[in-house]
């Protein structure tokens, strides 16, 4: 129900109600003065964070989501500076941390984490915190899912692959994580066209600027839609 103000009108000479019951007046709160709680997301990484600091630059003014915590796997993961940088928290979570319960929920718990976005996160996340979260994380992959997925199709692994058959378009997928790698329902997808020409280099621009292009505003989407 929507919060309102009441207001009740009366005359100035004797205090009789200029308006009857069924007349009252109800002004709606201006949206400014209704609070809500921001989403706070949770952004996974192991490498250099491109997506990343894409993600809490384009977070940054949000009065619905907030980029509370990035975590990675790897100490040296040049996306916990750009992180620290932007006033982000960072957490380093080793394989051994990764997949202890006792660990990873009291630190999804501490910060308040309300979704995950997985950002070129290498590790398979463990199966209670995908129960933990339910169609509360997502992932980008750099390919157009069902091809090029599954072990060991990551980052140039991809793009190489992609080269060698010859593919005449690639792109990007984000899809909801679920036990089985890049298994999981498929949210978006954005294609590009490739020439015979192209590198193993080229087309991992031409894929890395579809993410960069679109990757925010399909996490913003998700979001609404909770």
């Amino acid at each position: 129900m929507q919060s309102c103000y009441v207001f009740r009108v009366w005359m100035d000479d004797n205090s009789v109600p200029l308006l009857s019951v069924s007349q009252f007046l109800f002004v709606p709160l201006h949206p400014k003065l209704i609070v809500m709680k921001k989403i706070n997301i949770a952004i996974f990484v192991s490498g250099s964070g491109t997506n990343c600091e894409n993600l809490i630059r384009y977070f940054r003014e949000s009065e619905r989501v907030n980029c509370a915590l990035v975590v990675s796997n790897k100490a040296d993961a040049y996306a916990l500076v750009r992180a620290e940088r932007l006033g982000v928290p960072t957490v380093v979570t080793p394989k051994a941390e990764l997949n202890d319960e006792q660990v990873m929920l009291p630190l999804m718990s501490r910060y308040g984490i309300d979704f995950i976005v997985l950002a070129g996160f290498l590790p398979l996340v463990p199966n209670f915190l995908i129960d933990a979260f339910p169609r509360r994380i997502v992932n980008i992959h750099p390919a157009l899912l069902p091809k090029y997925g599954g072990k060991g199709m990551w980052g140039h692994h991809v793009h190489e692959a992609v080269k060698a058959a010859g593919e005449t378009e690639t792109g990007m997928t984000v899809h909801w994580v679920t036990p089985v790698c890049d298994a999981g329902e498929i949210i978006a997808q954005f294609r590009c066209a490739l020439s015979p020409g192209d590198t193993v280099d080229d087309i991992a621009e031409k894929e890395h600027q579809l993410e960069m292009a679109h990757f925010p505003q399909v996490v913003e989407q998700v979001l609404a839609s909770l």
